[in-house]
């Protein structure tokens, strides 16, 4: 039999049946409560405590938190990836008959959060939105919902392809349809980490009419319109400062796939997850919080467009000549404050007074940026401000109507200005009056009694009053006061004077602060009507910081400014790596020339481990990704064309969540390159095939190069460990060999990280060992076994003139017939002497794994002396 629940009880499993994939924060006088399985899981998760509500069997599972103090504990729960549905009492206690009227009037998810404390100041927060169509279209919907910016388009391809373009935007939280597939589903969240959320619904078409009604696109504004109703549905407050979607076409920007993001480090480090050590880390000298967010968008999308990279180069130009201005300019910009975000809580409605005041501040430096910006005679820089609203009318507002130093509270007064309003200057008049009558009171009452101690007070619960200590009551004329509280070691008192200052004091505090909350309301709604103004007003002034910040830069690390051409040639003199470069000794980097031109498009780079092949290999996709966001490059000169694609295949991972090995993810990674790369396209393979047996490695590395050159025609960097593979060389016209160089001095190895022409003769992987500190009979091993190997090799290659794959086959005959000799032995050639008869039985004999490194070195020193033995 089913237990009867308490009214109370039955209204939260009503709402909650509501918003089951939410916690439900259910408002109890002071403090939210939680019940039931939330209860459980959010006590785990805050770690807080759990109790009951109700006892034995019955006793229902409840945990709480103060509403004062909620914030930091939903802050917690939405950083990892839940969603809380805020449910208020929506009528009065004293009022109520029966069980209060409550509501949700909030559900605060991932995508939707406002709250600074959860979203960095330089970090966007997109929520995504994904609709399928048929015949394998995808619609894409993308709001910022802290500055308001709305991004659409639609792709047809796989999942994967949506996986590449949504990957771009860094969600916190998609919304699908309930019937996408399910594959899809787990894809997202497997690879993005996302928070999933379902909307069945689509806006209505006049809800939706002025954000979405300029676009054409079906399936794209079918994706708007679902994203739309879900806002509307878990905010529950006004969307005024979602500005109008935008329509975009992914090849409009260079596409970099999400594994090429990883491995080049663009926004974070690959092992530490961090800025430091990041493009990004490099090129952030933005001044501004909208600055920083919109230069990690321009690193997360480069641009094709020759014209606009020029027009950024050009400006940079300027701001690098022009020393002055520009860091007249950075003191102007520091003085700005968030203006995208501002406008979002002023639609929002929970601004405050304190961020009004960023508000004015911000505006109070506009018209000294544009000033700067407009003296520099640059047309692009001149071209980002016009038509561009400096919202000098806002600005008087705020400065007529705020004070310098308001409270964060906006319902306790002090808010607003002397001045500003007839009204409240005369509930401050009668208020300020009213004390000042009070002090001269408290004065005059000390005189004429003679206690000096006396004093007059004042709390919330009993109002003015006259306190006398209790050692000097008897010092009062009898009946001058009348007696209104005890106190331990104390009277209060009160007087009909005194009880009617009281009245009149506290009715204008009290009307005086609802008042001011109403014109501060009032003020806010004038504010919203200059959002659209605020946001280009923003626009532009990010822009500006991002541009100046290349331009610092391009200063501090002498920077040049690149020539880029669509379908043009590679040619870099002295290129670094700009990360590389700034985290060792200054001076220690040793630059590299990078040519790909149209006699050799494609690179084979071979030489030692840890000489730079990889460095290389990154410093040309990042000085590419650098002059398409219209950055200066690290070089001596640049001249680049304008990628389409970049795709690398740099460092081993593994997939366990997928079941997938590292050569499975290798082998994933090289197939979306080589199936979507153009001609227009930048490939990076590095070491392709070493996850595998030698055989299978050399023989799909040699068909991957050759299927780029041969169908592809993609300027590429391929580094190998295969040394075989430099015949390509001569069979490949576009192929040229490098190799990265390597000097040895008494028996040391001194890597120079310099690329040059040819191929390298060796790896020096010993020596690599060497430097990591492996055991040294270990190494000494290494190298006896690497001189058999290197003996074979020159025996297998005499007179050799096959392909790669039957020349490795001879050459693994050799090495493992010369393990047991110096040089290759068949029974046709050489008849075997007893004693090394007896040498071979000996070792067949042995198990290996008895036996320790020192047994066998002194047993294989015995058995060479019984050889040479004569």
């Amino acid at each position: 039999m089913a237990v009867k629940q308490t009214p109370m009880i039955e209204q939260y499993l009503s709402i909650k049946a509501q918003y089951e994939d939410a916690f439900l924060f259910f408002r109890l006088g002071d403090f939210y409560e939680l019940f039931f399985d939330d209860a459980k899981k959010a006590a785990k998760e805050l770690e807080i405590t759990l109790t009951s509500r109700g006892k034995g069997e019955e006793g229902i599972p409840m945990c709480g938190v103060p509403h004062h103090s909620a914030e930091q504990y939903i802050t917690q729960l939405i950083k990892r990836g839940y969603k809380v549905a805020i449910c208020e009492q929506t009528e009065d206690p004293s009022q109520a008959k029966g069980v209060v009227r409550r509501e949700v009037v909030q559900v605060i998810t991932p995508g939707t959060v406002m709250n600074g404390n959860i979203v960095a100041d330089k970090d966007n927060n997109y929520l995504i939105s994904i609709t399928p169509y048929e015949n394998g279209l995808f619609g894409i919907a993308a709001v910022e919902m802290t500055t308001g910016e709305f991004l659409v388009t639609s792709i047809t391809g796989e999942l994967e392809d949506v996986l590449f373009e949504v990957s771009s935007f860094r969600p916190r939280e998609i919304v699908l349809p309930e019937f996408f597939p399910q594959e899809g589903q787990a894809l997202f969240q497997q690879r993005l980490g996302v928070t999933l959320s379902h909307e069945s619904e689509l806006a209505s078409e006049e809800a939706s009419e002025s954000l979405v009604g300029e676009i054409e696109d079906r399936c794209a504004k079918e994706a708007c319109r679902r994203l739309i109703r879900y806002l509307h549905r878990t905010t529950k407050r006004s969307l005024d400062h979602i500005q109008k979607a935008v329509f975009y076409l992914p090849h409009e920007y260079m596409g970099i796939d999400v594994h090429s993001k990883r491995n080049l480090e663009l926004i974070e480090s690959l092992r530490e997850k961090k800025k430091q050590g990041s493009l990004l880390w490099i090129l952030d000298e933005t001044q501004t919080a909208m600055g920083g967010r919109l230069l990690k968008q321009w690193i997360e999308r480069p641009l094709v467009s020759k014209s606009v990279i020029e027009q950024r180069h050009g400006f940079v130009e300027t701001l690098l000549d022009q020393f002055f201005a520009r860091e007249t300019l950075r003191e102007q910009l520091h003085g700005v404050y968030d203006l995208e975000r501002l406008s979002g809580k002023v639609a929002f409605g929970n601004v405050n007074a304190r961020e009004m005041l960023q508000l004015k501040r911000s505006l109070q430096a506009v018209p000294e940026i544009f000033e700067t910006v407009k003296n520099m005679n640059n047309g692009y820089g001149t071209t980002l401000l016009e038509n561009i609203d400096d919202c000098h009318e806002l600005c008087e507002l705020l400065a007529d109507s705020i004070v310098d130093d308001p409270p964060v509270s906006i319902t306790e007064g002090n808010l607003i200005r002397d001045g500003y309003h007839p009204e409240l200057d005369q509930y401050r008049d009668a208020m300020r009056n009213g004390k000042t009558w009070i002090a001269s009171l408290e004065q005059k009452e000390r005189q004429e009694t003679g206690i000096k101690s006396l004093k007059i007070g004042f709390n919330k619960v009993f109002g003015y009053y006259i306190e006398v200590t209790r050692a000097n009551i008897a010092h009062l004329p009898e009946g001058r006061y009348e007696r209104k509280q005890t106190l331990a070691n104390a009277e209060r008192y009160i007087t009909e004077e005194l009880k009617e200052k009281e009245v009149l004091i506290l009715e204008a505090e009290e009307k005086s602060e609802k008042l001011e909350y109403e014109l501060f309301m009032e003020i806010r709604e004038k504010v919203k009507k200059f959002i659209r103004p605020l946001q280009q007003l923003a626009s532009a002034i990010s822009t500006i910081d991002v541009l100046q910040s290349f331009a610092e830069v391009a200063e501090q690390y002498h920077y040049v400014k690149p020539n880029v051409a669509i379908g043009g040639n590679v040619h870099i003199v002295d290129g670094r790596h700009p990360v590389v470069e700034r985290m060792i000794d200054e001076g220690d980097y040793v630059a590299n020339d990078i040519i790909l031109d149209d006699k050799n498009s494609m690179l084979l780079i071979t030489g030692p481990n840890m000489a730079g092949k990889s460095t290389y290999m990154r410093q040309l996709a990042l000085i590419s990704i650098m002059a398409q966001i219209g950055s200066f490059v690290p070089a001596k000169e640049a001249e680049l064309p304008i990628f389409d694609q970049i795709f690398t295949r740099i460092g081993a991972a593994d997939d366990l969540a997928q079941g997938q090995s590292t050569f499975m993810v290798e082998m994933l990674e090289t197939k979306h390159a080589v199936t979507r790369a153009t001609k227009n396209s930048l490939l990076l393979l590095d070491e392709i095939g070493r996850g595998t047996s030698t055989y299978d490695g050399m023989a799909l590395a040699q068909s991957i190069v050759e299927f780029i050159h041969n169908e592809i025609g993609a300027k590429t960097l391929f580094s190998t460990h295969y040394h075989e593979l430099t015949i390509l060389a001569d069979q490949l016209p576009l192929l040229k060999n490098v190799h990265v160089s390597a000097m040895e001095e008494n028996g040391k190895v001194v890597f120079l990280h310099k690329v040059v022409d040819g191929a390298a003769d060796r790896s020096y992987g010993i020596y690599v060992a060497e430097l990591a500190e492996l055991p040294e009979e270990l190494i000494s091993r290494a190298k006896t076994i690497l001189k058999d190997f290197e003996q074979g090799d020159q025996l297998a290659n005499k007179g050799s003139n096959v392909n790669y794959v039957e020349e490795a086959s001879i050459k693994e005959e050799v090495r493992q017939m010369t393990l047991f000799g110096e040089e290759f032995i068949s029974s046709d050639e050489k008849k075997l002497s007893n004693k090394e008869k007896a040498v071979i039985e000996k070792l067949q004999s042995l198990n290996l794994l008895h036996i320790t490194p020192i047994e066998a070195i002194t047993l294989l020193d015995e058995l060479q002396r019984k050889v040479t033995k004569k």
